[in-house]
């Protein structure tokens, strides 16, 4: 594995400021408990290089991710890191996939947190029941489970049902998260996280669920702006780099 020096004089500055993101998210899903051992990727197109993604190797944990450990691929899953192996697995299906399907998206989030796997395995799905649930208020796709994501023959119908949203339910599976930047990707990881723990809370006491008037609903999802790159990157992510930095120092090199 090359050294951070290597990596950093080897990259120019947009780059490694999408390394430095990417890293960032990894060891963020991490610290709040989101990851799965070695599995499950982030990933980011390099700016650049529109053609190429940065993903983590497939025997690290999220928390062991950097900037410079990050390795690239070209979009067939082919390593353009010296002495990497081919991408398979769901890091091709999946992130290729992603990245090859949907120009405008620049980094996506698969993941299998307790609270997502429990609501993808709900008929009903995410239940407009809590605030941050109407941010994802009818932007939400779902796609049926067909078996694991790491056969090509599986992509076709992934991202069919994918279509032009950026947020999708797998149902008995986990989620897949899309946006234009890591930053916002992660806010938008993080308010689905929550509005999935909220809906499992609310289904533990037992008493009859309370469900806002449909006018209601519209009204409130028209006031958020949750899905807004924009304030993401201006205010919640740069709060989230200066979380890692306490929390985990290094993920920058």
């Amino acid at each position: 594995m090359s050294s951070t020096n290597d990596v950093r004089s080897s990259v120019n500055e947009e780059e490694w400021q999408t390394r430095i993101d990417l890293a960032a998210a990894y060891r963020l899903i991490s610290h709040f408990g989101f990851d799965d051992l070695t599995y499950n990727h982030l990933s980011a197109r390099v700016p650049s290089h529109p053609d190429h993604i940065l993903i983590k190797p497939v025997d690290i944990m999220f928390s062991e991710v950097t900037a410079s450990n990050l390795l690239k691929y070209d979009l067939d899953g082919n390593p353009i890191t010296e002495g990497t192996p081919q991408l398979w697995g769901g890091g091709f299906v999946i992130h290729c996939g992603v990245m090859k399907e949907r120009p405008d998206v620049n980094a996506a989030f698969h993941t299998h947190s307790l609270a997502v796997m429990g609501v993808c395995s709900q008929k009903q799905g995410l239940l407009p029941i809590n605030q941050y649930a109407l941010t994802f208020y009818k932007k939400l796709a779902y796609h049926d489970f067909h078996g694991f994501e790491f056969n090509e023959e599986l992509r076709a119908p992934l991202f069919r049902d994918l279509g032009d949203k950026n947020v999708m339910l797998m149902r008995n599976h986990g989620c897949l998260i899309c946006s234009s930047s890591v930053g916002h990707t992660f806010v938008l990881h993080h308010f689905l996280e929550l509005a999935c723990q909220g809906q499992l809370a609310a289904m533990t006491g037992g008493g009859e669920i309370n469900m806002p008037d449909e006018d209601v609903l519209e009204y409130a999802a028209s006031q958020l702006d949750g899905l807004n790159p924009e304030k993401a990157l201006k205010k919640d992510w740069p709060a989230c780099l200066r979380l890692d930095a306490r929390i985990a120092p290094g993920f920058d090199s």
